[in-house]
């Protein structure tokens, strides 16, 4: 979608109010060490409706799906089924609750998807997202490609009776492409609306820039217009400042939150304000600087690179790629308090599943306390794992989480 200069003149009246609106939360400097809003010393973790704990001290995971072909984004559908993109095929799969893996019929809109895809570094086929009130057998899917000139979402019918896609429709294109820091996120938020993650496609300057789709995350509706609500009526963008995201979620309140690749120093979870800064390339972690939102938690760059993130009522879950583990942050309060203004914050970062399956690149949570989590390690950048010669990853694991005590 080609932004004119009607839209970029009003998203600059919003933008620079926003540098002296948008308040930073208090933080360290931007040392390279794990760290967290501090919470309340009477805080305690909210419960957890779905899991029944609020503190686990350790998750086990079960191997749910192996041998996938560099996955990257994950969705649910009914049944405890799952829709899985393949980054460097351009190809989707169902992976049922039996662990077999069914790839789409190739042809008719998976052609034309796959046609339109020009995989490259970390480009490709990433993020999907299912209509919400979808109940099948027929699903409206979204989902974000990278191509020959930029970055799209398109839109598309799944057919899970037939396993075939639909004509495949282009809703929002020109967001800047590279091989590296695509962004590719994409989830509907409670409101009903399509939000997207963007990276700053190599150029740091696109973050900032009003006239760029790049290093933001924007919000729009599932026919890729601007949002009713966003800070510029004119504009998808939702907040901008971002170095590349690539997780994002929400609490029973109603608070976004997104994951952010640092690039030396600091990794990031934010909760997102709608206009709001948060700082790339001017501040990377919490800087506490007027007219930037800090971050809420944040790790060294050799511990997290985290990718998808899952939002649950005790905690946000991190899926980490170069720290090749899950990172827990609990959420202190209850739903209510966050409403009211008054949450005490986030508790210290549990680190869960370091070292054991490699690179992880997704996580979704379940519905009855578990979380599903994708491995990354067939992406150029990990050691696949084997067994008996043969390669089993990457793999869809079924994870248990294991109450303190």
């Amino acid at each position: 979608m080609d932004t004119d200069a009607g839209v970029r003149r009003h998203l600059l009246t919003w933008i620079l109010p926003a540098f002296v609106l948008v308040a930073g939360v208090s933080g360290c400097s931007g040392s390279a060490e794990p760290g967290v809003v501090s919470p309340s010393p009477s805080a305690s973790p909210s419960p957890s409706a779905s899991s029944g704990t609020t503190a686990p001290s350790d998750a086990e995971a079960e191997v749910m799906a192996q041998e996938l072909p560099v996955p990257w984004g994950i969705a649910p559908l009914p049944g405890g089924r799952f829709l899985v993109t393949m980054r460097d095929d351009a190809a989707l799969a169902v992976v049922h609750p039996s662990g077999d893996v069914e790839p789409l019929d190739a042809s008719g809109g998976a052609q034309e998807l796959a046609d339109q895809t020009m995989p490259a570094g970390e480009g490709g086929l990433l993020g999907v997202a299912v209509g919400p009130e979808d109940t099948g057998p027929t699903f409206t899917v979204f989902l974000y490609r990278t191509g020959a000139e930029d970055n799209a979402v398109l839109r598309a019918e799944l057919d899970l009776d037939g396993m075939t896609l639909g004509d495949v429709t282009t809703i929002l294109d020109g967001i800047p492409s590279a091989s590296n820091h695509n962004g590719g996120r994409i989830a509907l938020g409670p409101d009903g609306y399509l939000y997207v993650a963007t990276g700053d496609a190599g150029n740091p300057a696109n973050a900032q820039d009003p006239e760029s789709l790049g290093g933001k995350i924007l919000r729009v509706t599932t026919d890729g217009e601007p949002a009713p609500g966003n800070p510029d009526p004119g504009s998808p963008v939702w907040s901008l400042g971002h170095r590349n995201v690539q997780g994002l979620g929400w609490d029973a309140s109603g608070r976004m939150f997104a994951s952010e690749f640092g690039q030396d120093e600091l990794d990031e979870l934010n909760v997102i304000e709608a206009g709001g800064n948060y700082g790339w390339p001017d501040v990377e972690g919490p800087g506490e600087r007027a007219g930037f939102v800090d971050p809420v938690a944040w790790w060294p760059t050799s511990e997290a690179s985290p990718s998808g993130i899952a939002v649950t009522d005790e905690a946000v879950y991190l899926a980490a790629l170069r720290g090749e583990r899950l990172w827990r942050v609990p959420l202190l309060g209850t739903a209510q308090d966050v409403a009211d203004g008054t949450s005490p914050g986030f508790g210290e970062p549990q680190e869960l599943l370091a070292g054991e399956y490699g690179r992880l690149r997704a996580v979704q949570a379940g519905d009855d306390g578990e979380l599903f989590v994708l491995t990354g390690n067939t992406d150029g950048r990990g050691e696949p794992a084997t067994e008996d010669g043969r390669l089993v990853d990457d793999r869809l694991l079924r994870v248990t989480l294991t109450p303190a005590g």
